[in-house]
């Protein structure tokens, strides 16, 4: 096994993450099966109890796993199906070292930091990374690790020795440290300075740790000066120097290290320079081309209570990315902070209230994303009854599934204290009802988590379509509330349809309106699956009905013709009658005209 190393320096948040993915995916492109290890330093055992303004989202694997964001990046680079060991703690290590002292492993000595801490932390990354990952069988022949946080942070430490440790005993050839570090620009000049990245990899070669490579994280590209120097004083050759400058998306970043060589570097530090092929990347420079020349624009409005942190939505975001780059468009999402939407004379800010209708009404598709709490519901609401009432492109994910069924209860039902349990315990109409299997009194992992199958319960469903006419769908799970079972006949007699269940029949995962362009609800969480280059269908159907031209909302069956014009919109070329309708000399439709349905104005009636 060969272990390719990543740390950061001088500052947080330069991109680490991005970096080893960006270098699994240039070793995939030579040929090579590659795995992936994400440590972080805190005491957490998982990120399931994170809020996202501390961390961002919690991103979901397969086998249930609550990870660090950076997994998801791993896996949409390379295409790769990781497991909650891959993701390691100082709590998860803590643990396990604690459990084998109280089974009386360590035979009476004395549980140190060093050695038995930093022996659990090898013995953890040798034995995660013979897991394969690539849905092949044996050991990948490379695990990418990256270490969170920054070099000198005091939590890192036993992580440092243990990887110092790590790279002596598995040897030169074995082990390549890339060091992601920052050289800002301070003046008018543009100097650019590599003072604080050579403090930092002083402060790594005094830790034990010697790096390969130097990824510097600058505005522009590294100038020679810069570049001689810190080949100079941090004793790295001058060709594992390499930039990585601003560019208009991460996709970029692969290309970038390509143009520089860098698996020349890393495969010659691992012994492995005639091994490997040239990297072949170029459907990733097709698509990363063709996102750079999309000119048309598509927009989609963001509902929910994160907004000023895109980190906290970040699988979501790269999943409409996906959807739009597969369909020719440029992406614009507006974020709308959900409160703001609500009634204005219980707000604050008159201004925020309008701004907030403003971002929404200019939406070419609404996305209500999962979230917990009560803070901001009401706006979510709002949200989803202006999308199910003006026919605009709805897609609600947990959380936002939730929604709309209490939406529609309330409008549709009249059933105005329909709500869920999670914001009113003693809620007299439950649309939504805490899991019967869930825990009370314990947060972390114990919601309904990872990979489930749902069945499709109508053939002919939209959401049956996006998945290729299929039976089922295994997507992952995140939640502790669901709809309730029995009010399902209720909602369907009045118009909505669960088109999706689990394997009992009593768990809704999937909502239509029929009657809509788009309106789809689910209950599980189809972004953590969407890949470039293989986009979610859900999120595909999203952006394609998001593309279409508005329709005419129809009111009461009843619309106002006007020179063949509705309002001002698509001409209509001919009524087409069934017997139900007819058209008065003063240009109003009256009348059902499809089938019993509804009226329908695209061109035609």
């Amino acid at each position: 096994m060969k272990y390719v190393l990543v740390t950061g320096g001088v500052v947080s948040g330069l991109g680490k993450g991005v970096t080893a993915s960006s270098i699994g995916l240039l070793l995939q492109a030579c040929g090579l099966r590659v795995t992936s290890i994400k440590i972080d330093p805190y005491l957490n055992t998982d990120a399931g109890t994170m809020s996202p303004f501390e961390h961002g989202e919690v991103y979901v694997l397969d086998d249930g796993g609550e990870v660090d964001l950076d997994l998801g990046n791993y896996e949409r680079f390379l295409d790769i199906k990781l497991t909650r060991d891959n993701n390691i703690t100082t709590g998860k290590i803590y643990q396990s070292v604690i459990e084998k002292e109280r089974r009386g492993d360590y035979l009476g000595k004395t549980v140190q930091v060093v050695p038995h801490i930093t022996d659990a932390i090898q013995e953890w990354i040798e034995r995660v990374a013979q897991i394969p990952v690539d849905g092949k069988e044996g050991p990948a022949d490379v695990c990418v690790i990256e270490l969170g946080g920054t070099i000198g942070d005091i939590e890192s430490m036993p992580f440092i020795e243990a990887l110092g440790q790590f790279s002596y005993r598995v040897g030169p050839g074995n082990f390549c440290l890339v060091h992601v570090s920052l050289v800002p620009i301070l003046n008018v000049v543009g100097e650019q300075k590599t003072k604080p990245t050579q403090h930092s990899v002083r402060q790594l070669r005094g830790l034990g740790l010697f790096p390969n490579l130097l990824a510097c994280r600058c505005s522009k590209e590294l100038d020679d000066n810069a570049k001689a120097k810190l080949a100079q004083f941090c004793h790295v050759p001058l060709s594992n120097v390499l930039t990585l400058h601003d560019v208009p998306n991460i996709w970029h970043i692969p290309l970038l290290l390509k143009d520089q060589k860098a698996h020349e570097s890393i495969l010659k530090a691992l012994n492995l320079p005639g091994v490997a092929t040239k990297p072949n990347l170029k459907e990733w420079t097709v698509r990363t081309k063709n996102y750079d020349k999309c000119h048309e624009t598509v927009r989609i409005a963001m509902v929910g209570k994160y907004t000023g942190l895109s980190d906290a939505y970040l699988s979501v975001l790269k999943a409409l990315l996906h959807a739009s780059v597969a369909h020719n468009r440029k992406l614009i999402v507006d974020w709308v902070p959900a409160g703001d939407l609500e009634d204005v004379t219980y707000g604050e800010d008159p201004n925020a209230y309008r701004a907030a209708w403003s971002l929404l009404k200019g939406a070419n598709g609404v996305l209500v994303p999962g979230g917990f709490g009560d803070r901001g519901v009401q706006g979510k609401i709002l949200a989803a009854k202006y999308a199910r009432e003006h026919n605009v492109p709805y897609l609600g994910i947990c959380l936002g599934m939730q929604i709309a069924v209490i939406e529609f209860a309330r409008s549709v039902l009249d059933l105005h204290d329909a709500t869920s349990t999670e914001f009113d315990p003693e809620a007299k109409t439950p649309c939504v009802i805490f899991m019967p299997e869930g825990s009370k009194t314990h947060m972390g992992g114990t919601m309904r988590l990872g990979s489930r199958t749902t069945y499709f319960q109508v053939d002919d469903c939209k959401s049956a379509k996006l998945y290729g006419n299929a039976s089922s769908v295994d997507e992952r799970h995140r939640h502790r509330y669901e709809v309730n079972p029995d009010m399902v006949s209720q909602l369907e007699s009045a118009g909505l349809s669960f088109v999706g269940k689990d394997e009992t029949g009593s768990r809704m995962e999937i909502v239509e309106l029929p009657s809509h362009p788009f309106f789809i609800g689910v209950q599980f969480h189809p972004e953590f699956k969407s890949r470039p280059g293989k986009p979610s269908p859900l999120f595909s159907g999203l952006i394609e009905a998001a593309c279409e031209p508005k329709r005419p909302v129809l009111s009461n069956g009843h619309a106002k013709l006007t020179n063949g014009i509705y309002n001002g919109h698509s001409p209509i070329l001919k009524a087409h009658q069934n017997g139900n309708g007819f058209i008065s000399s003063n240009g109003s439709l009256n009348g059902v005209f499809t089938n019993g349905n509804g009226v329908y104005v695209d061109g035609s009636c």
